[in-house]
């Protein structure tokens, strides 16, 4: 950070104050870049009902942080500095209210728009006393005397909008566009004949830059996980822009068998590793869980597992099923992979043998990336298991229980 010097006897200049103060502005703007970026950040502005509750909410103390220029305008006997970029934060101490209303035809709605953007504006005239060289003892009032008043301070803010869209039929009503230079905050949604709002009516919109994690809060690594077991969608939270994923295909069922012949393990599901960036909150990726395959009857080959997919990001197929026939019962592939950055094959199942009228091995399902598939049975009379972790293959029908076990469901796991 730049600092100005002075002597002891010089005369001090206007610009010895006006420098020291962008100095400081500087340093913080460089220092708020490094921590929060370039990009547009807000802290606090809670949107809030009143109490008791009416048709106006107050928008709370809070902070923007937005890149501009040094200085739009001379600052004092400094001139303008438009070329160069700086973040600078805009402070509201105060609370900020809006008083919105309600639609005017039954059965209508219609959504308000609370937007926010930095405002620097010089604030605070005051007539200034000067030194009067012809007469030191009598003081000018104001530049030469007068009386005009000067704005004594260049303030920061956090300047708050409200934009009201169009009313409309009831679940039709849009929101109106955030406005250039503007970033969108909060939606209240006011219904005909509504009086008051509450806090079920005030809806944060997903791409509001909010500051998503503090510094007590935050963990190494990524801090919070969503997992998938069944098909579904994930929304990108507020303050996320990039996540791993990890998406593993459904296990492969395990073969039938007869009394001297064990069938064919089932094969485990692929699996593919990606980190993601450039999300952007509030978007949705579709998630799909592939199923685990189904065991196969008595002397009957089994299902083939399902395949997993995270959007159009990374995929991974499901095992194959467990396949049976006389002396010799291949277990079936393990799935594959694609997409990721890292991509997988799941484990073979197990081969089931049989000779001489007699059973001599007992297969195992494959095992998946996050373990091992259906065990081997105890015992003649012993059933095997189904698919034990996410997308591992099951094991095979074994003795006098025929039936093949059930591969285990994929499984796709958001960490963020």
């Amino acid at each position: 950070m730049d600092r100005i010097i002075v002597y002891p006897g010089g005369i001090p200049l206007d610009t010895d104050l006006l420098s020291t103060n962008r100095n400081a502005m500087v340093a913080l703007g460089y220092l708020a870049q490094a921590a929060l970026g370039s990009g547009t950040v807000v802290d606090g502005l809670a949107c809030l009902p009143t109490s008791p509750a009416s048709l106006t909410v107050n928008v709370g103390p809070g902070s923007i942080a937005q890149m501009t220029v040094l200085d739009a305008n001379p600052y004092g006997s400094l001139g303008a500095d438009t070329t160069d970029p700086l973040v600078k934060v805009g402070i509201n101490t105060g609370t900020t209210s809006f008083t919105l209303a309600a639609p005017t035809t039954s059965g209508q709605s219609i959504n308000y728009l609370i937007q926010a953007t930095l405002l620097e504006s010089d604030v605070n005239p005051v007539v200034l006393p000067y030194y009067n060289a012809a007469n030191p003892a009598q003081p000018f009032s104001g530049p030469n005397n007068t009386g005009t008043p000067q704005n004594t301070e260049r303030s920061q803010r956090a300047s708050l909008q409200l934009k009201a869209g169009a009313p409309a039929i009831t679940g039709t009503q849009t929101t109106p566009p955030v406005d250039n230079g503007w970033v969108g905050l909060y939606v209240v949604t006011v219904n005909f004949g509504q009086s008051q709002i509450t806090a079920a009516g005030i809806a944060t919109l997903p791409t509001a830059p909010f500051i998503a994690f503090k510094l007590n809060t935050l963990r190494p690594g990524f801090a919070s996980t969503e997992a998938f077991t069944a098909s579904g969608t994930f929304t990108v939270p507020a303050g996320v822009t990039r996540c791993k994923v990890t998406v593993v295909g459904g296990g492969g069922g395990g073969a039938g068998a007869t009394l001297t012949q064990p069938g064919g393990a089932g094969g485990a599901g692929g699996a593919a590793i990606k980190f993601l960036s450039g999300l952007t909150p509030g978007q949705t990726v579709p998630v799909t869980i592939g199923a685990g395959g189904a065991g196969g009857g008595g002397g009957g080959s089994a299902g083939n597992g399902g395949s997993s997919s995270f959007g159009t990001f990374c995929s991974a197929t499901g095992g194959a099923g467990g396949i049976f026939q006389l002396a010799s019962s291949p277990g079936g592939a393990g799935g594959a992979g694609a997409g990721g950055d890292v991509n997988l094959s799941g484990g073979c199942g197990g081969d089931g043998f049989g000779a001489n009228g007699a059973m001599v091995a007992a297969p195992v399902g494959g095992a998946s990336l996050f373990g091992g598939g259906g065990r081997a049975a105890a015992g003649f009379s012993a059933a095997f298991q189904n698919g034990q972790a996410p997308g591992s293959g099951a094991g095979p029908g074994y003795g006098v229980n025929p039936l093949g076990g059930q591969g285990a469901p994929g499984l796709v796991m958001v960490e963020y």
